[in-house]
């Protein structure tokens, strides 16, 4: 047996049901360990300190604090932590809403277990976990963002900094593509014929030119500026 240290994992979600639906099925994983459960974001920020949580399972529609707004405190607070949504919507504006503010991934209530579980190992491995219906999402607000009237002032901000495909070496320019298009490190080392390790210290590196937090909000920002 490994003996690599669990997954640690704390659940959100105001409904005890799917609380109790998420322990059943994660309860057995030899690699996972639920540290916590919480019913809405407030109880969820007080546990962060105490837990120290590695991957938080977040209902997007809870009382007190939606999800979006916990995404917000966790990312500029506990950065650490990797957000994963789990919620019954598949609407535009939450998929987006989450993406834009650092979750590292999004799916749906009825997600099979055997893809809950690749999406927390996932982003526990400091990837982003976006399946193929929020993807769509995102893909298609872009193409509505790329096909809208741009305003002076719209490229009076354009201009005013410089874009982060224009401050990277080219194979880091070839990374940058890939993590936009949702490939893992693992993936993006096969086709480039290298190690993981040296995809990771790539992709560190543009994080730094980008000045921003993680892979989630790099990858936000690069898709804003392709377009």
């Amino acid at each position: 047996m490994s003996n690599t240290t669990p997954i640690r994992i704390l659940i959100v979600d105001d409904h005890s049901v799917v609380r109790k639906g998420l322990l059943n099925l994660l309860e057995d994983e030899p690699d996972i360990q639920i540290v916590g459960e919480a019913s809405d974001g407030d109880d969820a920020l007080d546990m962060l300190p105490d837990i120290r949580p590695d991957v938080m399972l977040l209902d997007i529609t809870m009382p007190r604090m939606s999800g979006i707004e916990v995404t917000k405190e966790v990312t500029r607070n506990f950065p650490s932590v990797r957000i994963l949504v789990f919620s019954m919507h598949n609407n535009p504006d939450y998929i987006l809403n989450a993406v834009q503010n650092g979750a590292a991934g999004y799916l749906l209530k009825d997600t099979d277990q055997e893809e809950i579980l690749k999406a927390i190992r996932t982003v526990h491995m400091g990837e982003l976990y976006y399946p193929p219906n929020a993807s769509s999402v995102i893909i298609r607000n872009l193409v509505v963002q790329k096909n809208a009237p741009r305003t002076s002032e719209h490229f009076a901000a354009s201009n005013s900094s410089a874009s982060i495909w224009n401050k990277i070496t080219s194979r880091e320019h070839q990374i940058l593509q890939c993590l936009t298009e949702g490939m893992s490190s693992k993936e993006i080392a096969q086709r480039f014929d290298v190690s993981p390790h040296t995809v990771a210290n790539q992709r560190a590196s543009i994080i730094r030119k980008a000045r921003v937090k993680n892979t989630a909000e790099l990858v936000s920002m690069a898709l804003k500026e392709q377009l």
